[in-house]
């Protein structure tokens, strides 16, 4: 094409110039277009809040989902372990008796030695896994943690406390494996 062409308006145009020749460059249409990608905006603003709010109820459910088996994993696994402590304390029962009753002939012997320190790597033992034994003679009777086999007349010490301990209680952590079989005081009848 000549320059002449151009001049008398027998050109053809460019594709770049019949598309800037069809915009509309009207203020009214550009507040149109413009008010419409404000609501294309606000709509996907709305759609990312609420992805994101899935999102997160998401990744809690999973984090609630995570702690309850862990806590149910945990719970498994202390039941296991209270069966198998609850089974201990025959054991502990058998040396508690043995050491209490050792003959005094061989008191020195280091075979009983090698019994206590047995009994005691034993108490070591349960103690790391949370075993402890319950404090009874002396303390105020507790069906929580007593079981009451006898009662003694005796007024040398309140009604309703513990006398004797006849058998060892335990409290795993903060729960009572097996209570203690205790004698408590009663007050004396009296005779006419």
């Amino acid at each position: 094409m000549s320059s002449k062409q151009h001049a008398n308006g027998d050109e053809k145009r460019t594709r770049a110039e019949d598309r800037i020749a069809a915009l509309d460059t009207s203020p009214s249409k550009l507040l149109a277009e413009l008010e419409e990608l404000r609501g294309e905006l606000e709509t996907a603003q709305q759609e990312s809040a609420e992805s994101k709010a899935g999102w997160q109820r998401t990744a809690a459910d999973y984090a609630n989902y995570r702690r309850r088996t862990e806590q149910d994993r945990e719970a498994n696994l202390g039941l296991a372990n209270e069966a198998l402590l609850f089974k201990l304390l025959v054991i502990v029962d058998d040396f508690d008796r043995a050491i209490a009753n050792k003959p005094a002939e061989l008191a020195s012997s280091p075979w009983v030695d090698g019994i206590v320190a047995i009994d005691r790597k034993l108490r070591q033992l349960l103690d790391s896994e949370g075993l402890t034994p319950i404090d009874a003679a002396g303390q105020p009777f507790d069906p929580h943690q007593h079981e009451a086999i006898v009662q003694v007349e005796t007024n040398k010490v309140p009604e309703g406390t513990v006398t004797e301990e006849l058998q060892r209680g335990y409290r795993l952590r903060d729960r009572v494996l097996r209570p203690s079989l205790v004698a408590v005081a009663k007050a004396p009848t009296e005779e006419h």
